[in-house]
């Protein structure tokens, strides 16, 4: 028996409606899976805004972008996140702050590889982030008086995932998630939920807050609460992204044009 020889070929979408290089019934089909996963609740959440329970979406928005694009995974969790807080509107304390999150979510996980047309994408959504917390930090410090390390520690989630996005650490995660190993995947999944993960909490809260407005000491409180809560968000991604990403090259489907695995 002859063995192949040959440069390997690429396999591309040409055909069919697609958004951004994503065909549409990948879009939908993922924004059916954020849309139920949007339905769960996980009952660990003390720290956005009133407690309430943080929706298991949150842990696959980065994937999505990872999956789709940016554009097109921002699509598919702002559908999803949509279908999924109607269906169950307790999962959330403000629906425009937690859809602001979702299509963050995608935008910023569908942008961090190094090269290609969106390879600076980063660029414009860091500094959106830097202003985003500025209106959260900022508030609470300048406004609200809190004591200024309160507030940074307990907004640890949300500047340490902003640092991570600036250094060169995006584009670390963002190749591990296309490595082979899937050891190497896993840390780019981990990693890269928990700095996507911590701008869509960012992205949510600096709204929740101008709102709530909650009181200086919990600042401090949610220094140890908020990194636990971060961490099952992390593990929820990583659990379901290795699942799917090893499942999506098992069965050879064609990958969006900026899909990251």
């Amino acid at each position: 028996m002859s063995t192949p020889s040959g440069e390997e070929r690429k396999v591309i979408f040409s055909g069919g409606a697609a958004i951004d290089g994503a065909p549409i019934a990948y879009i939908v089909t993922l924004a059916a899976v954020v849309a139920v996963l949007t339905v769960v609740p996980i009952p660990i959440s003390s720290v956005v805004g009133t407690g309430k329970n943080f929706p298991m979406s949150q842990g696959v928005y980065p994937l999505m972008g990872w999956l789709l694009g940016p554009l097109a995974g921002a699509l598919a969790n702002g559908i999803g996140a949509l279908v999924g807080l109607m269906i169950n509107p307790q999962n959330t304390s403000a629906l425009l702050a937690s859809l602001l999150g979702a299509v963050m979510g995608g935008l910023s996980a569908g942008s961090m590889q190094g090269e290609g047309p969106r390879r600076r994408w980063w660029l414009p959504l860091t500094a959106v982030c830097v202003i985003f917390y500025g209106l959260y930090a900022g508030r609470a410090v300048f406004v609200n008086r809190a004591v200024w390390w309160h507030v940074l520690l307990g907004s640890f989630i949300n500047w340490s995932a902003l640092v991570l996005f600036v250094l060169p650490t995006r584009t670390f995660f963002a190749r591990a998630l296309a490595d082979a190993d899937l050891r190497r995947v896993a840390v780019g999944l981990f990693g890269g939920t928990w700095m996507i993960a911590g701008l869509v909490h960012l992205s949510a809260s600096w709204f929740i807050y101008w709102q709530v407005n909650w009181p200086a000491a919990l600042w401090l409180a949610f220094a140890g609460t908020a990194p636990f809560e971060h961490i099952a968000r992390c593990i929820i991604g990583t659990v379901i992204g290795v699942g799917v990403i090893s499942g999506l090259r098992a069965i050879g489907l064609v990958k969006p044009t900026e899909a990251a695995y």
